[in-house]
């Protein structure tokens, strides 16, 4: 395993691995951490399906999270959800290129992720601007997705899940979930850096909630050295989701607090990347984690 950890001195590790996207230029944040703002354009989603769907909610919630200080914005057009129904491209490209162009007019310094598993979808979002492909999949539900990441390659993040969102929550099994989760990272590394993806590209997801039961989820958030030893930055993804239902009888939208605990502990073991919902909260929590870290020096 290829480990690149330092330590910053205040007991929180820290990646020296910059992340690239499209273009070959890093993503930099002014501060020790780095938020990813999600943007629902789905009817359907678990937490705020619907909330924003059709092109002005969308692009209006967009450039709220930009307000907010999102990093990067995470545009998803398909839910992914236990038990969503999979959406042909032309219906996913038809939510999403709407709100990708009002972004490329009305925010044109942002950084663009989309999250899909769809070459085609993947290639026409990259061609208006996007920098960042987020794939559930690994290239696994529509291996054509390869070739493009190999074409263009933009920012990607490497996911891991267990079968397909409509029945990856049926019965999830694992022998041992963090030897399998690290054998994935290592063998999908492996493949996209031999198909031509600069692994400087690539950042880590180990899917909590994808295919994974609460006792999958918690050994994997109890270890996040699992990931870190890779090399490479860690996104989590853990916003408002299922994990703090079965943990702490919590409906989604009482999981804000939870939410933005989490990612703050989470931080403090590592983890530099978050996708979340709610932005401001989560430079709170994780500005006042950096600033307990580093001796009161306050991080927005």
């Amino acid at each position: 395993m290829r480990n690149r950890i330092k330590s910053n001195g205040q007991g929180v590790s820290s990646l020296d691995a910059p992340w690239f996207v499209r273009g070959g230029r890093a993503v930099t944040t002014p501060v020790p951490f780095g938020v990813m703002g999600i943007v629902n354009l789905t009817p359907d989603s678990f937490y705020d399906g619907g909330a924003h769907d059709g092109p002005r909610r969308g692009l209006a919630h967009a450039l709220h999270l930009l307000d907010q200080g999102a990093d990067i914005l995470d545009l998803g057009a398909e839910s992914s959800r236990p038990g969503a129904a999979a959406l042909e491209p032309a219906a996913e490209l038809a939510r999403l290129l709407p709100v990708l162009t009002g972004l490329r007019q009305r925010a044109t310094g942002a950084v663009i992720s989309v999250d899909t598993y769809h070459a085609s979808t993947a290639a026409s979002a990259l061609e208006l601007g996007a920098a960042i492909i987020n794939d559930i999949s690994a290239c696994a539900f529509d291996p054509g997705l390869l070739d493009v990441l190999a074409q263009y390659k933009p920012g990607y993040v490497l996911m891991h899940s267990q079968g397909r969102p409509d029945r990856m929550q049926h019965d999830p099994r694992y022998g041992d979930v963090r030897r399998e989760v690290r054998e994935f990272f290592e063998r999908e590394l492996t493949r996209l850096t031999a198909a031509g993806l600069p692994e400087n590209r690539i950042v880590l997801d180990p899917g909590i909630g994808f295919g994974k039961t609460l006792e999958h989820n918690l050994a994997l958030l109890s270890h996040p050295e699992d990931w870190l030893g890779f090399g490479r930055p860690v996104l989590m993804g853990l916003s408002m989701k299922s994990v703090f239902g079965g943990l702490l009888g919590l409906p989604p939208p009482q999981r804000g607090a939870a939410t933005q605990t989490a990612t703050a502990l989470l931080w403090s073991r590592g983890v530099f990347w978050h996708r979340v919902h709610d932005v401001a909260a989560a430079r709170q929590g994780l500005a006042l984690a950096a600033a307990l870290a580093s001796n009161g020096s306050l991080a927005h």
